[in-house]
């Protein structure tokens, strides 16, 4: 299903984006050597609930998980990329989190996705990850418009990340997102230009380059959730919801402060 939103369903939207953007930096802020990732996981919770919205991880239970998934973020340490369902780990020095949010209130959903490095070590290739996927991210932002084509999305993102030299995974990539998580458009991380929807007014996507170092390869981890890299090498994800406007794109996932 390919939904479209109305202005004021839009405007929804970006309360929804600001919450999960307030929630990520918070839990950012929090996520210092020796935090658990129950812990993070537990102060979402509580975060999401004080907001009066709902989780869209808790029951999810797609085709490709042992769900349902039963936590309210994703936690995805160093190898793990997607999917990083929280258990009992401490977080250490240098470890590159991805923490990958998706919540919906007032009707209208809004999913994002950070990394970054915890504590004092900064890795230099590491933090190449990271900017990255964040840059791929913009590239996909700036190629976002009424009358551009997925494909125009997908291509700028996957060359930035080429150029990068890191080899892509197309199976996982972003989505359509409204009144569910997960809609269409599939939006792949890599693709031609020119090819596949054309975009409107009130689609709302979730775009999220993501990257393993030296690999294209996913390993699904034995909790039956995580995705990790087939090699074991470093991982990053960046992640925004957008609105399609009828001037470009709006970054609805921005912190509200």
């Amino acid at each position: 299903m390919i939904e479209i939103l109305n202005p004021a369903e839009v405007g929804r939207a970006r309360e929804t984006g600001a919450l999960v953007a307030d929630i990520l930096q918070a839990m950012k802020n929090r996520a210092t050597v020796g935090t658990n990732l129950l812990d993070i996981d537990q102060w979402t919770k509580e975060m999401i609930t004080e907001a009066g919205a709902e989780s869209c991880y808790v029951d999810y239970a797609p085709s490709f998980g042992r769900g349902p998934f039963g936590h309210y973020i994703c936690t995805g340490v160093n190898d793990a990329v997607l999917h990083g369902l929280p258990h009992n780990y401490e977080l250490a020095d240098g470890d590159l989190l991805t923490l990958d949010l998706a919540v919906v209130k007032n009707g209208v959903a809004a999913d994002a996705a950070i990394s970054f490095l915890v504590g004092d070590a900064q890795p230099a290739e590491s933090v190449a990850m990271i900017e990255t996927t964040e840059r791929a991210l913009a590239a996909g932002i700036a190629a976002a418009g009424p009358n551009a084509k997925i494909g125009d999305i997908s291509y700028a993102i996957g060359r930035v990340l080429t150029d990068a030299g890191y080899p892509i995974n197309t199976q996982f990539g972003g989505h359509g997102i409204g009144s569910t998580m997960h809609q269409d458009p599939h939006v792949p991380n890599m693709g031609r230009p020119g090819r596949g929807f054309k975009l409107r007014p009130g689609l709302l996507l979730a775009l999220e380059p993501w990257i393993m170092a030296d690999t294209a390869e996913l390993v699904t981890d034995d909790d039956g959730w995580t995705l990790r890299s087939a090699t074991g090498c470093r991982t990053a994800h960046t992640e925004h919801t957008i609105a399609i406007t009828d001037d470009g794109a709006e970054i609805l996932t921005l912190p509200s402060r």
